[in-house]
């Protein structure tokens, strides 16, 4: 298969031996779960539960609000012993409304719906389904799968690309799941094609995982809809735009979606919760998670129930062999700090890495020289040196103007810049202060709505009583013309 080269892409240092030769091993039952009803993008999860309540595995503890949310499923029976605000799993630290479960130990399962002939079910039936199990992209974007998949209604879908590039340095988790689950993951695809009513499927896989490309292939290998496509090691590979561009040679335009184009990529991860949430009725409560880093005595990848404490699962891993200087949920070119281990395992956590002073490696920030190494690495074909400019003299708008919006926050960038700028922490600075000014906008819109509303309901009002006034004072003068007839005759 021709593949079409994306301009940029660097090649950092892989660091996957540690973990790249530990199967999966399946977590105990913690002492608590944490769940957050905000592990998605969009509205957050309204909770249907109450405290006290006993639940099963699997039971719905929060219920998705919106075209744009998510449910929140109980990853093991017990008791919902408090709804409250703990710490979100990002570097903020602000708090989140979680729901607390002290499991019984007993880990049963809720009143699954299996369905035996899951290829009779419609497109709509299938992204029903998968919306109730609460599936998310489990490749970091966290976009709720069921909206994607019916996005199929309004474009014709040709092409989907299932990632199982996993370019993120240290992480192994989609690897040990191609390794290990293949069968269910080309199910999973089989029903997304089916789902989405597209005629092919390409599994994208990076040519450092030769294990997992054997695995993928024998187990579609019958299969005439599905090829597994081996891609070169380039970081950020894994992006959509990229991977779609590498693999059509087609590019997503601005302020559009894949869809358009007509293809849909899904995570590997997410191939296999779908084969689970269709096949077995089983929702989405647990997730492969690599722990690494040198800063881990024991680094492998382990399946964790949503809502464990990363504090539990460093513990799991024999804890820390060297001081963490810095503790990352997800890769370390994306991947976010955490403000403490205090805090759960969501539903887009594909690994917790612990780094040491000498990995991170920290250098004193120098002036830009203009090398252009930034420009040449970028995968989008921005000006990183001159948004960066913008953003450093609080000049948004002429960040925008550059392309700030168009960037994918890859970190590709700081990841060669001879002067140590932290280029990526500017764009998303940048990025948070445009959310904020949209959303203050919004906010601003809202207000005058709701001013212009009020100001025509009062004048709806006005004209309202001075028409009653009216017809009062006609009735009073009818009744005393009235009486004056009356006299008269």
């Amino acid at each position: 298969m021709k593949l079409f080269r994306f301009k940029g892409g660097v090649h950092p240092e892989a660091n996957k031996i540690a973990t790249g030769c530990k199967s999966i091993t399946p977590f105990p039952i913690p002492d608590r779960l944490y769940l957050s009803v905000q592990q998605h993008i969009g509205a957050p999860a309204k909770t249907e539960v109450e405290i006290g309540q006993h639940v099963l595995k699997g039971e719905l503890l929060a219920a998705s609000q919106g075209m744009i949310s998510a449910p929140i499923h109980a990853p093991t029976s017990g008791v919902v012993v408090d709804i409250t605000e703990h710490t979100a799993p990002h570097p903020s630290g602000l708090p989140v409304r979680m729901i607390v479960i002290e499991p019984d130990g007993k880990d049963t399962w809720t009143k699954l719906d299996k369905i035996e002939q899951p290829f009779s079910l419609t497109p709509e039936e299938i992204a029903a389904r998968v919306g109730e199990a609460g599936i998310v992209g489990l490749g970091g974007a966290t976009f709720p799968s069921a909206v994607k998949l019916n996005l199929g209604k309004d474009n014709k879908i040709y092409t989907l690309i299932i990632n199982g590039g996993e370019c993120e340095p240290y992480l192994t988790c989609d690897d040990q799941l191609m390794r290990h689950r293949a069968e269910g993951i080309v199910d999973g695809i089989r029903l997304m094609l089916h789902g989405l009513q597209a005629p092919r499927a390409l599994i994208a896989i990076e040519d450092n995982k030769p294990t997992a490309i054997k695995a993928m292939q024998k187990a579609c290998e019958d299969i005439e809809s599905i090829d597994v496509v081996v891609i070169p090691n380039l970081y950020p590979m894994g992006s959509e735009k990229q991977m779609i561009h590498l693999l059509t040679g087609m590019d997503i335009p601005a302020g559009k979606r894949s869809t358009d184009i007509g293809v849909l990529v899904h995570n590997v991860g997410t191939a296999y919760a779908v084969h689970r949430a269709i096949r077995y009725g089983e929702p989405l409560v647990s997730r492969i998670v690599t722990i690494g880093g040198k800063a881990i005595r024991e680094p492998q990848n382990i399946d964790v129930p949503l809502g464990t404490l990363v504090s539990d699962l460093i513990e799991f891993c024999g804890g820390y062999k060297e001081k963490a200087e810095r503790v990352l949920m997800g890769g370390p070119m994306m991947g976010q700090a955490l403000p403490t281990t205090d805090v759960p395992i969501v539903k887009g956590s594909s690994g917790i890495i612990a780094l040491t002073a000498k990995e991170i490696e920290q250098q004193q920030m120098m002036p830009c020289i203009r090398c252009g190494s930034c420009v040449n690495v970028c995968p989008c074909g921005l000006l990183p040196l001159e948004m960066a400019n913008r953003a450093r003299k609080g000049d948004i708008e002429g960040a925008q103007e550059f392309g700030l919006m168009d960037c994918i926050s890859c970190g590709s960038c700081s990841y060669v810049c001879p002067s140590h700028i932290p280029l990526v922490q500017y764009f998303n600075y940048s990025k948070g202060i445009v959310a904020s000014q949209q959303k203050e906008k919004t906010h601003q819109n809202e207000i005058r709505l709701l001013a212009q509303q009020r100001t025509e309901r009062i004048e709806r009002e006005k004209i309202a009583k001075a028409e009653a006034a009216a017809k009062r004072k006609a009735a009073r003068e009818a009744k005393k013309a009235q009486k004056a007839r009356e006299l008269t005759s």
